[in-house]
């Protein structure tokens, strides 16, 4: 089953998550650290820290929303970050960030599809994707061009959110995470659907083993799971 934010929209899921995160973008980013309370940063930073022995000097961050994650890979010391997003509002936010940190000169941002991506086969050493997947309209489409665009050996690192399954991290999770956050989140974005789509698109994305299955079957290869925080967020990495 798709899972769609605007439930009362016949528009498909791509059109409705450029809209939801244009709706959301400007109180994006104080949001995603507060509700978080700022893990996410730290997950981040683990994720890229795996593509430190690669060295990749050109990196593409599919769904880059506001530029976290290709900000943070500039601790790689790259020689070009494109980073990639459906929705304007989001970039808008990301290049006023990143013009004010100075970085325009590594970071390029653009609007783009995951699963239509505008560049040459085998281009990029590195992408990396924060929060992004389950956002996809066609997963495996999305996960397939992303592997072609990858050079043979490069790596592919996927931060995404999954669902812990012992007691008692599981049902704390799951009161936060479908009473809590949606309420918090509704008040401070004035978007009543968007983190209620939150949970619900978590809960229907294919973790763990699941997404594992799906990388080995387009072809990645080395693919492997890391849980996070009590199997709140994974890390997935593989290679072409």
């Amino acid at each position: 089953m798709t899972v769609i934010p605007y439930k009362e929209q016949t528009s498909g899921k791509k059109e409705q998550v450029a809209t939801m995160f244009n709706n959301i973008s400007k109180k994006y980013d104080f949001l995603n650290h507060f509700l978080s309370l700022g893990i996410d940063i730290l997950w981040r930073k683990k994720a890229i820290k795996l593509l430190k022995e690669l060295q990749p000097k050109i990196i593409l961050d599919i769904a880059t929303g506001t530029g976290d994650f290709a900000i943070e890979a500039l601790s790689l010391k790259p020689t070009k970050i494109i980073g990639i997003d459906i929705s304007e509002g989001m970039l808008a936010v990301g290049k006023e960030k990143i013009k004010s940190k100075g970085l325009d000169n590594v970071i390029e941002l653009q609007l783009g599809d995951s699963e239509n991506l505008l560049f040459d086969d085998n281009y990029f050493d590195a992408y990396t994707v924060g929060f992004g997947v389950r956002n996809f309209e066609h997963l495996e489409k999305g996960l397939a061009e992303m592997l072609r665009v990858l050079k043979p050996n490069g790596r592919a690192v996927i931060l995404e959110f999954s669902k812990p399954k012992t007691f008692p991290v599981k049902q704390l999770y799951n009161f936060y995470f479908n009473h809590i956050l949606p309420t918090i989140g509704k008040l401070v974005s004035k978007d009543n659907a968007a983190y209620t789509y939150l949970p619900e698109s978590v809960n229907a994305f294919p973790e763990g083993d699941e997404f594992v299955n799906i990388l080995n079957k387009l072809g990645y290869k080395n693919v492997q799971a890391i849980p996070l925080m009590f199997g709140i967020s994974s890390i997935y990495t593989a290679t072409k």
